[in-house]
């Protein structure tokens, strides 16, 4: 299994591993270093939010001079000096023309390079990282056009070949609703088999709307001014997509080792948010467009981003829709929202998120036409006594014709404290020696479908 992508991924991917072991061994690690890449992107700040065990005090971070690591520093900062929990990273920061060749140069030893910045430059850094010799903790998207594509394919190869750990912040699967909803979906008496819907009646469908100006860490979030322009960001249907194809994978066919031969694009489209320069300025600081953005600005002076995505597809022949919307800001008492469909033979999964929940997620369960209530019930009833095992206190009631999940509010510990949960996650195979099988497998695969989403969207 040392060598798991070399029979699972050949140039493009073409084939995946139907029988691979759950885990492939990597060397353990008793002691890890950060270094911090290129932080534009206040995620780069978040995956510090918190203390690890077992990983060195001293961050290194190595960087062009400007405002994106200005930023960086005075998040980390807060973090370390806030009243409660605070943490105690030590920044070693150096700026420079060759911040990269610099960075290359580190010591490698129980390295981790965490990228969260332009995504246009990601995949020549994972890459370049991996070649070095250190392991890589990318922020999404890591590939934001076809051409990228054959790069991450060949940094899993090579971090395969190098025994090194290589994943993306996937914190979607942190959130509580959708940990449940991907139980109960498991739970085939409840749920029955996975249905394949239509091109126009998609099985599984995932809807995530987003704003640029949001609170972060009790403060307004300043955006870089570069995250506007998509050649850099990357277009919304590779962006927050790349969390709502994790999930279809990882809810719908859990444990599986997919290959791209199992997807089928169908449709993709994009379309703009406006964006006025009295807004944008509320967003960066920044009074003019900067040069890159000004092919972007109409002749009313208004920034058409490029920020919305959605596209249906086929994955092992269950038909599915993702969607992606930005607007600017949220209304007064709510912010991001999610819905999430999961539709069996049985009975639906779904998430929603709108005023009836409060702009809180919750999760509903309802039967599908011709199904015995009561045996539902029953088979519900069991599924969460399992669930419970892990997360004890979950309930359901009944609602209409279905019912609603009554989740503690112990588990709704917020997207900023997921950061922190996905770095755990990654120190623990380090720890061990190990990481999933399928995990860089299906995360190619994953980058396969937005690199056709995108295509197809022209």
């Amino acid at each position: 299994m040392k060598n798991l992508l070399i029979g699972c991924v050949v140039a493009a991917l073409a084939a995946g591993c139907s029988d691979c072991a759950k885990t492939v061994a990597r060397k353990p690690v008793s002691e890890v270093r950060f270094v911090e890449l290129d932080p534009g992107h206040f995620h780069a700040a978040l995956v510090l939010n918190r203390n690890y065990e077992g990983v060195a005090k001293d961050v290194r971070v190595f960087a062009p001079k400007g405002p994106d690591v200005e930023a960086h520093q005075k998040l980390v900062t807060a973090f370390n000096t806030r009243e409660k929990d605070p943490t105690s990273w030590n920044e070693i920061v150096y700026t420079g023309d060759d911040y990269l060749a610099k960075a290359l140069a580190a010591d490698k030893a129980g390295s981790v390079v965490v990228l969260a910045g332009k995504n246009n430059k990601k995949s020549d850094y994972y890459l370049e990282a991996i070649k070095a010799g250190f392991n890589v903790l990318s922020d999404k998207p890591m590939v934001i056009t076809p051409d990228a594509y054959a790069k991450i394919c060949e940094a899993a190869k090579l971090a395969d070949e190098k025994g090194l750990y290589f994943a993306d912040i996937m914190t979607e699967r942190n959130e509580i609703t959708t940990i449940l909803q991907r139980a109960l979906v498991a739970a085939k008496d409840l749920y029955g088999e996975q249905e394949k819907g239509t091109p126009d009646d998609p099985a599984i469908t995932k809807i995530s709307v987003h704003h640029f100006c949001k609170l972060v860490n009790g403060k307004p979030l300043q955006r870089p001014g570069w995250y506007y322009d998509t050649d850099q960001q990357g277009e919304a249907i590779v962006d927050v997509t790349t969390h709502l194809v994790d999930l279809v994978q990882w809810e719908a066919f859990p444990g599986q080792t997919l290959a791209t031969s199992d997807v089928k694009m169908l449709k993709a489209r994009t379309w703009p948010t406006p964006i006025s320069a009295a807004d944008y300025k509320t967003s960066t600081g920044l009074d003019q467009w900067p040069d890159f953005l000004k092919k972007d600005v109409d002749k009313d002076n208004v920034l058409q981003c490029k920020a919305n995505g959605e596209f249906t597809y086929q994955l092992k022949g269950v038909n599915a829709k993702v969607s992606v919307e930005w607007h600017f800001m949220p209304p007064a008492g709510t912010g991001d929202t999610h819905y999430s469909l999961m539709r069996g033979t049985k009975a639906e999964v779904i998430i929603r998120q709108g005023k009836d929940e409060g702009y809180k997620p919750r999760v509903y369960v309802k039967p599908r036409a011709g199904q015995d209530k009561a045996a539902l019930e029953k088979a519900l009833a069991a599924a969460v006594a399992a669930f419970n095992k892990t997360y004890p206190g979950v309930e359901f009631k009944a609602e209409g014709d279905g019912w609603t999940m009554v989740v503690p509010q112990k588990y709704e510990i917020g997207h900023e404290a997921h950061f922190s949960q996905v770095m755990n996650m990654y120190l623990g195979w380090m720890k061990k020696g190990e990481q999933p099988a399928d995990y860089l497998p299906n995360m190619l695969v994953k980058y396969y479908t937005l690199s056709e989403a995108w295509k197809a969207s022209r």
